[in-house]
């Protein structure tokens, strides 16, 4: 499988790309003033323990403080062996107790980061892992007779008080190699622990590398063809690190110099715009849709537009086989964690079911995050789990709408104009003005202007003033604003900013809603009907305004 890392820096952040076959499964990002904390070992205070919780919140000064399981105070049992009997919280923790912790978690919204007390360093290809005893390998190495040469040759490394992991990339990778890579962590670990004796809490005892160095030394291996990286300075440093850990690589490192923005040439811009929708189109005609709650994601499989060639069952199977594929895709692009529920179309066939369970799994065995499939439930649903280390693509690119607060939804026109007025008519109430200029949506507008103006004289009327609106695309649809207040004469000629006999170039922006034979063009919001202009829309032409009234202008097409 051809595997690229496409790596982009500027002064705002650093984007790393990971395509596969030439498609975008995973990125991240790191900001300058945005460090991502996991990784990072800190020395810290316990601020609070909490016995009806078992957990602990502890300051490692990053503003809110973390927090600390019971399970996770300390290293001493392998991941594959079941942990020893929990001790009360307030048994091993006391309030102004000093401890080393590591982030697993980053904090977001209202919650701190969350720690553990079972440290991991991580190398080229071994993770050092402090007081504990044990030898793992990764479950990725796949061959048995490869892991158990593995743990032989690491049995011999092994010091007293330590546990060792060895990572995926040290599969084929001889003993002088991997013992290098452990004296390397062993000196760490030393300073590191020399450091949480003389610094005072809350410190930081030890930061993770930058991004690009990150996926240099953890993800760099024979089988990606290129590293390509748009900035020199990152560019040396990745050189650098891969010159000392995997010299046979040194020439796949290369410094993009093209005028074209590097993730544009390959792409990655258009598949992060597809991975912020909702809606995800299948190259059958498919789609997916993505409904995310606050404790878990729902994948929705839809034929869309596909109808098959054959029968239904089959065009139901292709599209679930596509669906499983794209599905394990996007849930690594972007970065989904927790629960997810997958409502594939029904099957009726078996071995149809076990086909699409079987692409998914095979689908997913890229995804460096541990993720299982958990199989169908009674009402035909997938569910599938997947570990949450950080925010997902989302939570990062995006933030809540400030104006339907995360909702998704907005108003429909006709309440807004009904809440317009009722406002127009409490802030007007005490007006001395004897006109008045409000800007609002066109849409909304529309309806409060009413057929040949009908609803806005009622509106004057009870008022007992003049009132302009003008209808515009710049505002959002829930808002509107008074732009002039003054008399009659002044607000007028502010509110018609066109007079009869005047040639203007406009771009029909839509067909009339009641004769599409007209088109409707804009100047400064107020509405331009053009005759005979229906067909011309997004098109710039030469119009001459006929007769000009209150709400809207009447003009005809010019010839050149």
């Amino acid at each position: 499988m051809d595997k690229k890392i496409i790596v982009n820096c500027d002064n705002r952040a650093t984007r790393v790309a990971l395509l596969e076959k030439g498609k975008l499964v995973e990125i991240d990002f790191e900001r300058p003033l945005q460090q991502r904390v996991v990784g990072n070992l800190y020395k810290g205070t316990v601020a609070n323990v909490l016995p009806g919780m078992q957990a602990a919140f502890i300051d490692i000064g990053l503003g809110k403080n973390a927090f600390l399981y019971v399970d996770d105070i300390f290293n001493g049992w392998e991941d594959e062996s079941p942990p020893p009997a929990r001790s009360s919280i307030e048994k091993l923790l006391k309030i102004g107790e000093e401890i080393m912790v590591q982030v697993v978690k980053e904090p977001y919204g209202s919650k701190g980061a969350r720690v553990t007390g079972q440290i991991t360093i991580p190398g080229r290809y071994l993770v050092l892992v402090p007081g504990a005893d044990y030898i793992g390998v990764s479950r990725r190495v796949e061959s048995q007779s490869e892991r158990e040469r593995l743990r032989r040759e690491v049995e011999k490394l092994k010091p007293d008080d330590v546990g060792l992991i060895v990572r995926t990339v040290a599969e084929g990778v001889e003993k002088n190699v991997m013992e290098q890579d452990l004296q390397f962590l062993i000196q760490l670990w030393n300073r590191i622990s020399t450091r949480f004796e003389q610094k005072p809490a809350p410190a930081i005892l030890y930061q993770d590398l930058s991004l690009t160095c990150r996926i240099a030394r953890d993800l760099f291996v024979e089988e990606f063809s290129s590293f390509l990286i748009d900035n020199e300075h990152e560019y040396d440093k990745v050189r650098e690190i891969v010159d000392y850990i995997s010299p046979h690589l040194q020439s796949r490192v290369k410094l993009y110099k093209e005028k074209e923005p590097i993730f544009e040439r390959y792409g990655v811009e258009v598949e992060l715009e597809k991975a912020l929708a909702r809606q995800v189109w299948l190259r059958s005609g498919g789609y997916l849709v993505f409904d995310e709650a606050e404790a878990l994601t729902v994948v929705d499989v839809n034929t869309g537009r596909y109808t098959g060639r054959r029968n239904l069952a089959d065009t139901i199977l292709k599209t679930n086989l596509e669906a499983a594929e794209e599905i394990a895709r996007q849930v690594r692009l972007r970065d989904i964690g927790g629960i997810i529920i997958v409502d594939f179309i029904d099957m009726t066939v078996e071995e149809h079911r076990q086909k699409v369970i079987d692409k998914l799994n095979v689908s997913i065995r890229n995804d460096r995050t541990k993720t299982y499939v958990l199989g169908l439930t009674n009402l035909g649903l997938v569910e599938m789990t997947r570990k949450k280390v950080r925010q997902d693509l989302s939570e990062y690119l995006q933030q809540p709408c400030p104006y339907c607060s995360g909702s998704g939804r907005v108003l429909t026109p006709l309440v807004v104009s009904t809440r317009i007025e009722s406002d127009l008519k409490d802030e007007l109430k005490h007006e001395k003005s004897k006109a008045v200029l409000v800007e609002m949506h066109h849409e909304v507008a529309a309806i409060i202007i009413g057929s040949g103006g009908g609803n806005l004289k009622k509106l004057e009327e009870e008022m007992k003033r003049h009132i302009f609106i003008r209808g515009t695309e710049d505002i959002h649809i829930e808002q509107y604003r008074i732009v002039a207040r003054g008399s009659h004469k002044e607000i007028k000629a502010l509110a018609l900013p066109v007079k009869a006999g005047e040639v203007h170039e406009l771009i029909i922006e839509e067909p009339h809603s009641t004769n599409p034979n007209h088109g409707i063009a804009r100047i400064q919001g107020f509405v331009i009907n053009v005759e005979g202009a229906g067909e011309k829309v997004g098109q710039k032409v030469r119009v001459e305004i006929k007769d000009v009234n209150r709400t809207y202008a009447r003009a005809v097409l010019k010839k050149n």
